[in-house]
């Protein structure tokens, strides 16, 4: 394993740091728990905190700013955070109008969110993002994986709650984008957990994995290696399978790269996705093309797709300024 570290065990903690450093006009770092808010606390809004294994940069640390998240809590590579971790960064951004929780599903973030949120003395509730369309259970969830689409919510959502929303809308808002959504990914290779020192699995020089999750869990099947269209092709279909938008639907169409893919290809997935969903009688009416939820170094890339509506749009529009996505600020 070559990795830019110096000891394992620091990785998060000098990663982090970095990160605070780079970023300390939009962030700040607090240690022990750990966790990452505004540097400017917000006020007289709905507090939105995400969070997750390390590993998914820039989600979600790299979402904390104006027009998405108030707080971000980062476990170790690939495990969730703690209860502590949560319920200290909820009370340092409570602003008076309650804490919403948007979670990933998968089993430990679930849990841990959870006893936070019992723990927590002000009011709150959850959105639980599910958008991977590709296995239904597996073994780190009961129901859909959270992926990509949680990108997307966190977006929406955040918008809305810097309007003054309450708690009570951000969650129908947020329930709302993630039932919209739709996502599935395919692996090249594998990623490597710094502490594991080698792949996660083992794939061959002339295979995929299509359905990949995003910790490198098994997706729906390995099959060999195909052109981009017809990979594309299978990816929007099982999506368009599960959404069923009307013809003439209105969608966000987002490539996301698991980090080891170069946007040359990322752009080339995005022609063909594209091109298909235009084939069906849809409108992509807006994008998203980069590394937004990764996994670590591995080579891949996910289609994600959001029905849009008057609303989703107005909020996907405004403006936002977070170290991972800065538009009109």
């Amino acid at each position: 394993m070559k990795k830019f570290i110096n000891k394992v065990n620091d990785v998060l903690v000098e990663s982090l740091s970095g990160f605070a450093m780079a970023h300390q006009d939009i962030v700040q770092l607090h240690l022990d728990p750990h966790f990452v808010v505004r540097a400017n606390k917000a006020s007289n809004k709905v507090a939105l905190i995400s969070g997750g294994g390390s590993g998914h940069e820039p989600l979600h640390a790299g979402f904390v700013g104006y027009g998405m998240l108030d707080a971000a809590c980062p476990g170790h590579v690939f495990t969730s955070p703690s209860p502590d971790q949560m319920l200290a960064a909820a009370e340092a951004v409570d602003a008076g109008k309650g804490v919403l929780f948007i979670v990933k599903n998968y089993a430990g973030d679930v849990m841990n969110f959870e006893m936070a949120a019992e723990m927590l003395s002000v009011p709150n509730a959850t959105v639980l993002t599910s958008d991977d369309v590709a296995v239904e259970n597996s073994t780190w969830t009961s129901g859909r994986r959270g992926v990509a689409g949680t990108v997307i919510v966190e977006k929406v959502v955040g918008s809305l709650a810097e309007t003054g929303a309450d708690l009570a809308a951000c969650k129908a808002l947020g329930d709302k984008v993630n039932q919209r959504t739709g996502s599935m990914g395919v692996a090249l290779t594998s990623c490597t957990v710094p502490a594991a020192g080698r792949a996660t699995f083992d794939i061959g020089d002339n295979e995929l994995e299509m359905g990949v999750g995003i910790h490198g869990e098994p997706g729906r099947r390995r099959e060999a290696m195909r052109p981009a269209d017809a990979i594309v092709a299978d990816l929007v279909a099982a999506i368009l399978h599960d959404l069923k938008p009307a013809a003439g639907a209105e969608v966000l169409l987002m490539v996301n790269g698991f980090a080891a893919t170069p946007l040359m290809e990322l752009y080339l997935l995005y022609h063909s996705a594209e091109k298909l969903l235009k084939a069906q009688g849809l409108i992509v009416s807006r994008s998203l093309v980069g590394n937004y939820t990764t996994a670590l170094d591995m080579a891949g890339a996910s289609i994600t797709l959001c029905l849009l509506d008057d609303e989703i749009k107005q909020h996907w529009d405004s403006p936002v300024h977070t170290a991972g996505l800065r538009r009109g600020c």
